[in-house]
């Protein structure tokens, strides 16, 4: 099943590489695809428990959904991940 979730703190492509080079090492979990402009990240799983996996990684990247606090230690993780982003995509 296709599925989608809002998250706080993409703010460009590397962040984008980041979130969808994590996110598709997770078993269960395929297609993901990150829209930077509506800070969304869509995938495909049919394992609630593997969507729960993806919230916890997205939130331990400094990307948590809309709804979960965003703490300043999150928009730090998210500097980072985004900045290793841009380094991947070198």
């Amino acid at each position: 099943m296709k599925l989608s979730l809002s998250v706080q703190n993409i703010k460009c492509g590397g962040c984008a590489k980041t979130i969808t080079t994590k996110l598709s090492q997770l078993d269960d979990i395929s297609e993901v695809m990150v829209d930077v402009n509506s800070g969304t990240v869509s995938f495909e799983s049919n394992n609630v428990m593997a969507t729960q996996e993806l919230r916890d990684v997205l939130k331990a990247l400094g990307y948590p959904t809309v709804g979960v606090k965003n703490g300043l230690g999150d928009k730090a993780k998210s500097l980072l991940s985004c900045a290793s982003g841009r380094m991947m995509k070198e």
